[in-house]
């Protein structure tokens, strides 16, 4: 199955999670090539009206200075997307009850994996951003 359609489908896992509280922390890994970019991680902003999520793009270079945004889950889906395949080949959901990995294969087709959980209480980000 191509890869854009199985990235819609571990999305949802994604959305499910943060509904039911279990979200812990998303985090794109594993760049095709030798990009600037290292990391992304998005982490949970829960409030009494709203969720939000705090990205957080790192980089290799030291000169250049990481950057967060705090998003709702449907902006943050938009802005993730663009970076899947080009540069990360791998997106690891964490959750309270299970981790889920997506993969993408040098043919271009993505897998969904699952593990048991690595954390076992969700942690709010610290948002830095004003």
């Amino acid at each position: 199955m191509p890869y854009q359609d199985v990235f819609v489908l571990f999305w949802e896992q994604v959305k499910v999670s943060c509904q039911e509280g279990r979200f812990a922390k998303l985090t794109l890994a594993k760049t095709i090539g030798k990009p600037n970019l290292k990391n992304i991680f998005v982490r949970p902003v829960y409030s009494d009206d709203d969720f939000k999520v705090l990205v957080k793009l790192r980089y290799q270079s030291k000169e250049t200075e990481d950057e967060e945004n705090e998003l709702t889950l449907e902006d943050a889906f938009v802005f993730l997307k663009s970076y899947i395949r080009t540069p990360f080949s791998s997106v690891l959901l964490f959750t309270t009850t299970k981790d889920v990995t997506f993969k993408i294969n040098k043919k271009g087709a993505g897998r969904i994996t699952q593990n048991s959980p690595t954390f076992h209480n969700v942690t709010q980000a610290k948002n830095d951003v004003e």
